[in-house]
Protein backbone atom coordinates (compact mmCIF):
# COMPACT_ATOMS: atom_id res chain seq x y z
CA UNK A 1 0.00 0.00 0.00
CA UNK A 2 2.82 2.47 0.74
CA UNK A 3 5.04 1.22 -1.89
CA UNK A 4 5.40 4.18 -4.10
CA UNK A 5 6.55 1.66 -7.03
CA UNK A 6 3.64 -0.50 -6.89
CA UNK A 7 0.51 -0.05 -9.48
CA UNK A 8 -1.80 2.54 -8.26
CA UNK A 9 -4.73 -0.20 -8.06
CA UNK A 10 -2.59 -2.58 -6.23
CA UNK A 11 -1.84 0.27 -3.71
CA UNK A 12 -5.76 1.59 -3.32
CA UNK A 13 -7.08 -2.27 -3.20
CA UNK A 14 -4.31 -2.68 -0.23
CA UNK A 15 -5.97 0.42 1.22
CA UNK A 16 -9.13 -0.92 1.09
CA UNK A 17 -8.89 -4.03 2.37
CA UNK A 18 -6.82 -3.12 5.62
CA UNK A 19 -9.41 -0.31 6.11
CA UNK A 20 -12.50 -3.17 6.01
CA UNK A 21 -10.68 -5.26 8.24
CA UNK A 22 -9.90 -2.72 11.20
CA UNK A 23 -6.33 -1.99 10.39
CA UNK A 24 -4.55 1.17 12.16
CA UNK A 25 -2.50 0.92 8.85
CA UNK A 26 -5.84 1.15 6.42
CA UNK A 27 -7.38 4.00 8.58
CA UNK A 28 -4.67 5.78 8.57
CA UNK A 29 -4.08 5.42 4.70
CA UNK A 30 -7.45 7.03 4.26
CA UNK A 31 -7.06 10.12 6.84
CA UNK A 32 -3.39 11.33 4.69
CA UNK A 33 -5.78 10.65 1.32
CA UNK A 34 -8.64 12.83 2.38
CA UNK A 35 -5.59 15.50 3.79
CA UNK A 36 -5.26 16.26 0.19
CA UNK A 37 -7.87 14.04 -1.86
CA UNK A 38 -6.56 14.28 -5.76
CA UNK A 39 -3.05 13.41 -4.75
CA UNK A 40 -3.82 10.69 -3.24
CA UNK A 41 -2.02 7.66 -5.08
CA UNK A 42 -5.18 6.05 -6.13
CA UNK A 43 -7.11 9.12 -7.44
CA UNK A 44 -9.16 8.29 -10.16
CA UNK A 45 -8.07 4.60 -10.43
CA UNK A 46 -12.20 4.04 -9.80
CA UNK A 47 -14.08 6.26 -11.97
CA UNK A 48 -18.00 7.04 -11.60
CA UNK A 49 -20.52 5.49 -14.60
CA UNK A 50 -23.06 8.35 -13.86
CA UNK A 51 -21.03 11.38 -13.29
CA UNK A 52 -17.14 10.78 -14.90
CA UNK A 53 -15.63 11.38 -11.54
CA UNK A 54 -13.00 9.43 -9.02
CA UNK A 55 -15.32 7.16 -6.95
CA UNK A 56 -12.28 6.14 -4.57
CA UNK A 57 -13.61 7.88 -1.54
CA UNK A 58 -17.19 6.34 -1.87
CA UNK A 59 -15.14 2.62 -1.51
CA UNK A 60 -13.03 3.84 0.72
CA UNK A 61 -16.09 5.27 3.51
CA UNK A 62 -17.94 1.93 2.90
CA UNK A 63 -14.70 0.19 4.02
CA UNK A 64 -14.06 2.75 7.06
CA UNK A 65 -18.19 1.82 8.39
CA UNK A 66 -17.62 -1.49 8.81
CA UNK A 67 -17.32 -1.81 12.90
CA UNK A 68 -16.99 -5.29 14.17
CA UNK A 69 -13.31 -5.80 13.28
CA UNK A 70 -12.21 -2.83 14.51
CA UNK A 71 -14.44 -3.25 17.47
CA UNK A 72 -12.04 -6.35 17.67
CA UNK A 73 -8.93 -5.25 17.47
CA UNK A 74 -9.43 -2.25 19.30
CA UNK A 75 -9.34 0.76 16.47
CA UNK A 76 -12.54 1.83 17.11
CA UNK A 77 -11.39 5.84 17.78
CA UNK A 78 -8.88 5.72 14.63
CA UNK A 79 -11.55 4.30 12.35
CA UNK A 80 -13.85 7.32 13.89
CA UNK A 81 -11.27 9.68 12.54
CA UNK A 82 -11.12 8.46 9.31
CA UNK A 83 -14.76 8.83 9.26
CA UNK A 84 -14.18 12.39 9.72
CA UNK A 85 -11.81 13.19 7.60
CA UNK A 86 -14.09 11.47 4.88
CA UNK A 87 -17.15 13.41 5.95
CA UNK A 88 -14.99 16.82 6.25
CA UNK A 89 -13.94 16.59 2.34
CA UNK A 90 -18.13 15.74 1.47
CA UNK A 91 -18.51 18.73 -0.25
CA UNK A 92 -15.60 18.66 -2.50
CA UNK A 93 -15.57 14.45 -3.36
CA UNK A 94 -18.06 12.17 -4.45
CA UNK A 95 -19.68 9.73 -2.39
CA UNK A 96 -21.48 7.70 -4.57
CA UNK A 97 -25.22 7.75 -2.68
CA UNK A 98 -23.63 6.41 0.81
CA UNK A 99 -23.30 8.91 3.43
CA UNK A 100 -26.34 8.15 4.47
CA UNK A 101 -26.03 5.20 5.17
CA UNK A 102 -22.73 5.04 7.08
CA UNK A 103 -22.66 5.95 10.09
CA UNK A 104 -23.42 4.08 13.92
CA UNK A 105 -24.99 5.77 16.50
CA UNK A 106 -22.03 6.41 18.76
CA UNK A 107 -20.05 7.70 15.63
CA UNK A 108 -22.62 10.24 14.01
CA UNK A 109 -23.40 11.85 17.40
CA UNK A 110 -19.05 12.59 17.29
CA UNK A 111 -19.34 13.77 14.06
CA UNK A 112 -22.20 16.20 14.27
CA UNK A 113 -20.23 19.18 14.03
CA UNK A 114 -18.23 18.39 11.05
CA UNK A 115 -21.35 17.22 9.27
CA UNK A 116 -23.07 20.76 10.03
CA UNK A 117 -19.61 22.20 9.20
CA UNK A 118 -19.56 20.54 5.43
CA UNK A 119 -23.38 20.87 4.96
CA UNK A 120 -23.12 24.15 5.56
CA UNK A 121 -19.78 24.94 3.71
CA UNK A 122 -21.53 22.93 0.56
CA UNK A 123 -25.02 25.10 0.53
CA UNK A 124 -22.48 28.16 1.08
CA UNK A 125 -20.51 27.51 -2.05
CA UNK A 126 -23.91 26.52 -4.27
CA UNK A 127 -25.59 29.60 -3.70
CA UNK A 128 -22.32 31.45 -4.57
CA UNK A 129 -23.18 29.56 -8.22
CA UNK A 130 -20.30 27.37 -7.86
CA UNK A 131 -20.81 24.00 -10.73
CA UNK A 132 -19.65 20.24 -9.70
CA UNK A 133 -19.01 17.60 -11.64
CA UNK A 134 -21.35 15.44 -9.55
CA UNK A 135 -24.57 15.89 -7.77
CA UNK A 136 -23.62 17.94 -4.86
CA UNK A 137 -26.64 18.84 -3.40
CA UNK A 138 -28.10 15.28 -3.01
CA UNK A 139 -25.05 14.36 -1.56
CA UNK A 140 -25.40 17.04 0.88
CA UNK A 141 -29.27 16.23 1.33
CA UNK A 142 -28.13 12.34 2.39
CA UNK A 143 -25.52 13.41 5.12
CA UNK A 144 -28.92 15.44 6.50
CA UNK A 145 -30.52 12.06 6.21
CA UNK A 146 -28.19 10.18 8.21
CA UNK A 147 -28.42 13.05 11.12
CA UNK A 148 -32.11 12.30 11.06
CA UNK A 149 -31.75 9.14 13.33
CA UNK A 150 -30.20 11.11 16.20
CA UNK A 151 -31.66 14.50 15.36
CA UNK A 152 -34.40 15.08 13.59
CA UNK A 153 -34.87 18.50 13.36
CA UNK A 154 -31.14 19.31 12.71
CA UNK A 155 -31.56 16.81 9.77
CA UNK A 156 -34.67 19.06 8.67
CA UNK A 157 -32.09 22.23 8.84
CA UNK A 158 -29.32 20.96 6.92
CA UNK A 159 -31.63 19.30 4.17
CA UNK A 160 -33.34 23.18 3.77
CA UNK A 161 -30.02 24.69 3.98
CA UNK A 162 -29.25 22.84 0.52
CA UNK A 163 -32.64 22.42 -0.69
CA UNK A 164 -32.75 26.02 -0.43
CA UNK A 165 -29.81 26.96 -1.86
CA UNK A 166 -30.68 25.54 -5.18
CA UNK A 167 -33.09 25.15 -7.69
CA UNK A 168 -33.94 21.29 -5.61
CA UNK A 169 -33.93 18.55 -8.07
CA UNK A 170 -36.11 15.59 -7.72
CA UNK A 171 -33.22 13.09 -7.29
CA UNK A 172 -32.58 15.70 -3.70
CA UNK A 173 -36.04 15.86 -3.23
CA UNK A 174 -36.56 11.84 -3.24
CA UNK A 175 -33.33 11.26 -0.81
CA UNK A 176 -34.30 13.63 1.67
CA UNK A 177 -37.65 11.54 2.22
CA UNK A 178 -35.57 9.71 4.11
CA UNK A 179 -35.47 12.24 7.02
CA UNK A 180 -39.30 11.83 6.97
CA UNK A 181 -39.39 8.51 7.58
CA UNK A 182 -36.81 7.79 10.03
CA UNK A 183 -37.54 10.99 12.26
CA UNK A 184 -41.30 11.55 11.26
CA UNK A 185 -43.02 11.62 15.17
CA UNK A 186 -41.45 14.67 15.32
CA UNK A 187 -43.17 18.19 14.24
CA UNK A 188 -40.97 19.36 12.38
CA UNK A 189 -39.95 16.68 10.31
CA UNK A 190 -44.05 15.63 9.28
CA UNK A 191 -43.74 19.80 8.14
CA UNK A 192 -40.58 18.84 5.81
CA UNK A 193 -42.53 16.25 5.03
CA UNK A 194 -45.82 18.35 3.94
CA UNK A 195 -43.02 20.45 2.10
CA UNK A 196 -41.33 17.35 0.21
CA UNK A 197 -44.71 16.92 -0.98
CA UNK A 198 -45.62 19.53 -2.10
CA UNK A 199 -42.39 20.89 -4.30
CA UNK A 200 -41.69 17.39 -5.17
CA UNK A 201 -43.65 15.08 -7.87
CA UNK A 202 -45.69 12.18 -7.95
CA UNK A 203 -43.02 9.87 -7.59
CA UNK A 204 -41.38 11.87 -4.27
CA UNK A 205 -45.43 12.09 -3.37
CA UNK A 206 -45.93 8.28 -3.04
CA UNK A 207 -42.60 7.70 -1.10
CA UNK A 208 -43.59 10.41 1.50
CA UNK A 209 -46.62 8.08 1.84
CA UNK A 210 -48.86 7.95 4.62
CA UNK A 211 -47.01 10.30 6.88
CA UNK A 212 -49.62 13.37 5.66
CA UNK A 213 -53.21 13.52 6.57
Amino acid sequence: MNDPAAPENERFLACLALTTWGEQAGYEAVIRAAADPKRSPWYDTLIDRKFSVDSTFAQLAEAASEKDLAEEKGTLPLRTEALRALVRIADGEYFEDKLGELFDTAVLVTLLDDIKDVVGRGARSLAAGERYSFDLPTQLVDLACAVASADGPLAVELAMSVLGAVEPSQRALMHAVAIAHRAGADPEVRRFAEYLATAGDDAVRAAVGNMLP
